[in-house]
């Protein structure tokens, strides 16, 4: 594994590890067809879209954590080259289809892993520690995308020496709610009523030891108590986004980012 200065591995070298295995109940009108973070905005997923991000940033090895719908999310990356390119195909049989022209590539290395249809998101990531070979690794939802720079969350986790760091955001009271003191998180609370505090807007980094704040159980919901029992043991770290963010949980939502993106005034493209 190839190391950045200072004995740290680089960011081509590091897992972000994305749930991407829920049933997605509040956007039914796209999830019925496909899981929620293949919901297009523009042409692509949202997944992409998300992937675009951090590849922005250095990041290259993903691992998804599949549940409803996987056969959707692993045919799209089967087929991801031929999804845009031109095609030569021979009707005969004689020969099979070629790609002709340029075709789009991405420097990507994707772990599809099967982490079943009801696993809490605790129990998902406990199911592909395998992939997981780094000391470091980058995490978050396949729902959520923001304008986020994934360079300074990873130095600001690196320069707090805590298990875990989760990037907070303030866009009302749908997600998960933090107490924070400087940065350190005191409680966290998953979805409250009301939200006057700094929320959860996913994009987490963890050291290896969360790993032995996560219990067997397949229903294992990693904000629940997990994340409450590293804010209790002042292990858990928070990075304020204060630029765009939006978890994609409505339809209402969906129509927002489209507009951005169509509009191309998407904040998150970061990418050229």
């Amino acid at each position: 594994m190839a190391a950045a200065a200072g004995g740290r591995a680089a960011n081509a070298d590091i897992p972000v590890v994305i749930f991407a295995g829920g049933l997605g109940t509040r956007l039914r009108e796209e999830t019925e067809r496909v899981p929620k973070p293949m919901v297009r905005i523009g042409d692509e997923p949202l997944l992409w879209h998300i992937m675009k991000l951090y590849g922005h940033y250095g990041f290259r090895r993903f691992v998804l954590c599949l549940g409803y719908r996987s056969e959707v999310v692993k045919q799209y990356f089967l087929t991801f080259r031929e999804h845009v390119a031109d095609l030569r195909i021979d009707l005969s049989g004689a020969q099979p289809p070629r790609i002709v022209g340029r075709a789009r590539t991405e420097p990507w290395d994707v772990v599809c892993a099967e982490t079943g249809l009801l696993t809490g998101t605790g129990g998902r990531l406990k199911r592909v520690r395998e992939y997981v070979d780094a000391d470091t690794f980058m995490c978050t939802y396949g729902d959520g995308i923001g304008a986020v720079d994934l360079q300074a969350l990873l130095d600001h986790h690196r320069s707090h020496d805590r298990v875990a760091t989760v990037t907070g955001v303030r866009p009302g009271g749908r997600y998960g709610e933090m107490e924070i003191d400087g940065d350190a998180v005191l409680e966290f609370n998953e979805k409250p009523a009301s939200s006057r505090n700094c929320v959860s807007g996913g994009f987490f980094v963890f050291d290896r030891k969360v790993f032995d704040y996560l219990t067997d159980e397949d229903d294992l919901v990693l904000e629940r108590e997990p994340m409450r029992k590293l804010a209790r043991d002042n292990e858990l770290s928070v990075y304020e986004h204060h630029d765009y963010w939006l978890g994609m949980d409505t339809y209402r939502d969906l129509t927002q980012l489209n507009d951005l993106w169509l509009a191309g005034e998407a904040p998150w493209r970061v990418w050229t």
